[in-house]
């Protein structure tokens, strides 16, 4: 990638759609995730292998890495949190295993029954997994702004996390605001400590809107280094086991952020745009999504007759 290049990894298949009240068909997370791939998005994070009693809506996820098309030119991501669910996904096509790190330990035993040290060990096992297999493994160090129980959560301790997990060599590191508490400049903190730490690893964010800064942090951690960020088709979805974290930000306004700010990021706005409208007839309901309804920049018009 070149400096002025942000990969866009999508998550609305899976991040997105995990926390939507009625059951979503097999075959409309497909239409999903192919209308994202005709827009250009080339890696896509697709469904995660938890316990379905976890996560319903996510049950259908050897279903769909089934359905998708092939294709050498795209990653699908399939999100795992723990060994069994690793070797459960490794049966099916995914080509990257991604998994979690909760920086602390309270969310971290809500979310996914582990400390902070138990979920170094186990990405660290899930990462070297994915390359005996083939596979491309990747990890999120998620609440590294804040935790809904514990509070602020200190940034030495999200480096030191970062660091002990770039032994086992994922193929990039992200910090994830799971409930949407970070703002601008923590965002240029904590990468730019990142960066000096890890000097060679690729870095990613993920980040929530639950308090309008999502956007705004995106673009910080754009400036600031980052060459991948996580965003969500319509801005849906949310984590359901912290209190309140309100939706991913929006494919396409953070796409519109990107572009008209000079970055290259090979995806179609138009295609995003009407793979968002068609999503709100999915759901039946508006997306949080500001450019979804507003469009692109506009167009000169012509005051001919």
């Amino acid at each position: 990638m070149t400096p002025n290049t942000i990969e866009i990894l999508e998550v609305g298949a899976r991040d997105g759609l995990q926390n939507e009240p009625e059951q979503i068909a097999t075959e409309d997370k497909v239409a999903l995730i192919n209308r994202a791939i005709e827009a250009g998005i080339r890696r896509l994070e697709v469904a995660s292998f938890v316990h379905p009693k976890r996560v319903p809506q996510m049950a259908d996820a050897e279903a769909v890495l089934e359905a998708l098309p092939d294709r050498d030119d795209v990653s699908y991501i399939g999100l795992v949190l723990n060994k069994k669910g690793a070797l459960r996904a490794l049966e099916t096509k995914v080509d990257e295993l991604g998994t979690v790190i909760v920086a602390s330990d309270t969310f971290g035993q809500k979310n996914q029954g582990q400390t902070v040290e138990e979920g170094i060990a186990v990405a660290s096992e899930i990462i070297r997994l994915a390359r005996d297999a083939g596979r491309k493994g990747q990890v999120t160090i998620s609440a590294a702004f804040g935790c809904p129980f514990e509070g602020e959560v200190p940034p030495a301790r999200v480096i030191d996390i970062a660091r002990r997990v770039a032994e086992a060599g994922p193929v990039d590191i992200a910090i994830a605001d799971t409930i949407g508490v970070g703002v601008p400049s923590q965002v240029e903190e904590l990468v730019g400590r990142l960066r000096e730490e890890l000097p060679a690893m690729p870095l990613r964010a993920h980040f929530h809107n639950t308090r309008n800064t999502g956007i705004a942090n995106a673009y910080a951690a754009a400036r600031s280094g980052v060459t991948t960020l996580d965003a969500s088709l319509g801005g849906i979805g949310g984590c359901p086991f912290a209190p309140k974290a309100t939706g991913n930000i929006a494919t396409e306004d953070l796409v519109y952020l990107l572009q008209q700010s000079g970055y290259e990021t090979g995806v179609d706005l138009q295609a995003l745009i009407r793979a968002s409208e068609w999503l709100e007839g999915l759901l039946n309901r508006p997306v949080p999504s500001l450019v979804s309804k507003a469009g692109g920049f506009p167009s000169p018009k012509s005051d001919a007759a």
